[in-house]
């Protein structure tokens, strides 16, 4: 009874903290959520700490001071840095930028983008941007370059040395296992499947990654070197020969401006804004930021629709790192029908995923362009069922080194049973009416009929996909076959092809939209519309979302891993992804 009893005010315990724990973070968010407008009142510097991710929109986080156990790193939103920095150039009590750029994981298109806004804050002010770090990554001291000044810690590190992707292969730990993956493609570059194939790299995925890491590597050193005063052969021949492998040489040949602690960064600061030696400096955060002023420019006598759609494309409703296909076509379908919004910009960064879906989405992209300008904007990336939504638009607007294109169609069936029975020593009977009953059955192989059927199944995705995108880009069939078969495209090479029409960021997409509508009198909204603070947290609460952050904190570097084999697991009916997940450094 003893026992009994203990365990019973265990368990009150454990559920009287729960309800407690869930009211006093209903009561913070509510209090977050209820928080007016703080303006910044005296002279301060805007501080950029740049790490981790960086997403199209990011969620307000009202715990994001918090230590909150398992809580992660809270991504920052692209759209958000660009409209602080805008605002920062006008703001009178702004007095420069402190940037600071440490393992940023985010895409080169991203990067890219905000160095263009303070490309812009540089010229369209006369104050300064300083950018400061112990360690800059490849993708960092891109972004870094474009500041008045770069310093980097004497003790520092800075990476610039090109481009590399590695991609894993599975097919061993499969053999292992006695899993037999039974594959179906169309196209000579849609190795989203050598991973369960091979155990090394084909020639024709060797020749794409080759191709497009080359131009998106085009691009950053014509960007650096513009920013750096350096001809672009200099940098390449610095980067080829890795003469950078310290602070040291990365001012001699011209990278940054000078080694520095960060107190010596802080009297530099001083210097330039007018400060005594014993003065406080003060510095405001993004997060703060955002919150001293009302965005303005919300109101107009025309609308235009921005419809964002980021993460794998999956049937269904959104979640977090998803495009559902209801959800998204839902956002176009309201834009549509609503007489106000004269034109819709559909903001894409999407690797792929469900190739029904991408056509449900699609579908309704080109019955909006039918009654009204549609133009989409490429983000880091739009490709395979990410173009296959974009190529439904009048035109295509990418950045130079958006990852796109990938234009094919495959399909995989994992034949588990000399696992189930030779590992596991599980087998199986099965009775059925028809001969092809068990079609998808996954614990035996596929006849050769079988193979033929779903074989067929996807030359006939393909052919759908192919020739959509031949009528949206006005190319005949065998022209567009021809970039085709799964191929990867850096936005540079797909303007060059054809699979894209202008280089551009998401704002000179939504000027072209507004130019093709002929309004000058708009306004911009975005959809979908933000979540509150409290469905925030439900969502969470309820989304399994902290189960992940949990797993991905216990698992730390083999999380990635694991989830990619969750996602494996999501891959039903033909997939119209990118071959494998793109990680570029």
């Amino acid at each position: 009874m003893k026992f009994l009893r203990n365990l019973l005010a265990v368990l009150v315990g454990l559920t009287l903290f729960t309800v407690v724990g869930i009211f006093i973070l209903f009561g913070v968010a509510a209090s977050f959520g209820e928080d007016e407008v703080q303006p910044i009142s005296q002279p301060s510097i805007l501080k950029l700490t740049l790490s981790g991710p960086i997403v199209e929109r990011a969620e307000p986080d009202p715990l994001e001071e918090l230590a909150i156990p398992f809580g992660g790193i809270t991504p920052k939103g692209l759209q958000q840095i660009k409209q602080a920095i805008e605002h920062a150039t006008n703001d009178p009590n702004i007095q420069g930028i402190l940037l600071e750029p440490t393992l940023t994981a985010t895409g080169w298109a991203t990067l890219r983008d905000i160095r263009q806004a303070l490309q812009e804050f540089k010229a369209n002010s006369d104050k300064f941007v300083i950018s400061y770090a112990e360690i800059y990554g490849e993708g960092d001291y891109y972004l870094a370059s474009v500041a008045d000044e770069v310093f980097l810690h004497p003790e520092g590190q800075i990476e610039f040395n090109g481009l590399a992707q590695e991609v894993t292969y599975i097919k061993g730990v499969l053999d292992k296992l006695g899993v037999e993956p039974q594959v179906f493609r169309v196209g000579q570059y849609k190795s989203a499947v050598e991973p369960f194939l091979r155990k090394d790299m084909s020639p024709e995925s060797r020749e794409q990654l080759e191709s497009y890491l080359n131009a998106l590597y085009a691009t950053v050193l014509k960007d650096v070197g513009a920013s750096r005063g350096i001809a672009e052969d200099q940098l390449e021949n610095i980067s080829d020969k890795m003469l950078v492998r310290n602070g040291a040489d990365a001012e001699t040949n011209g990278l940054i401006d000078g080694l520095a602690y960060y107190d010596e960064i802080l009297t530099a600061l001083r210097e330039k804004t007018d400060k005594e030696e014993d003065d406080d400096l003060h510095f405001v955060s993004l997060t703060r930021y955002l919150n001293s002023w009302q965005p303005s420019g919300t109101y107009g006598k025309d609308l235009i629709a921005v419809i964002v759609g980021e993460g794998t494309i999956t049937s269904g409703s959104s979640t977090e790192g998803t495009i559902g296909s209801d959800s998204f076509a839902k956002e176009v379908r309201k834009a549509r029908q609503n007489d106000k919004v004269k034109a819709i910009v559909i903001r894409i960064n999407s690797p792929g995923g469900s190739a029904l879906a991408s056509d449900v989405m699609w579908r309704e992209i080109t019955l909006a362009a039918e009654e009204k300008p549609v133009i989409a904007s490429m983000g880091d990336v739009a490709a395979s069922g990410g173009y296959y939504m974009a190529m439904g638009a009048d035109k295509i607007v990418a950045q130079p080194n958006t990852i796109t294109g990938s234009i094919g169609i495959f399909g995989v069936l994992f034949n588990a049973q000399g696992f189930l029975n030779d590992k596991l020593g599980v087998t199986t009977e099965t009775v059925k009416t028809g001969e092809l009953s068990d079609l998808y059955n996954l614990t035996r192989s596929l006849t050769p009929f079988e193979r033929s059927i779903i074989q067929k199944q996807v030359e006939e995705g393909y052919e759908t996909f192919t020739s959509k995108a031949a009528e949206g880009r006005g190319m005949a069939i065998e022209d567009l076959k021809a970039i085709a078969g799964g191929r990867v495209w850096a936005g540079t090479e797909a303007l060059d092809n054809g699979l894209v029409d202008q280089m551009g960021n998401l704002e000179d997409a939504i000027a072209l939209a507004a130019e093709e509508a002929d309004v000058d009198d708009y306004a911009v909204r975005y959809y979908p519309k933000e979540q509150s603070i409290l469905d925030l947290l439900m969502s969470d609460l309820t989304s399994g979302e902290y189960e992940e952050r949990i797993l991905q904190h216990q698992l730390g570097e083999l999380y990635p891993v694991v989830h990619t084999l969750q996602e494996i697991k999501q891959y039903r009916g033909l997939q119209a992804r990118l071959p494998y997940e793109i990680i570029i450094h």
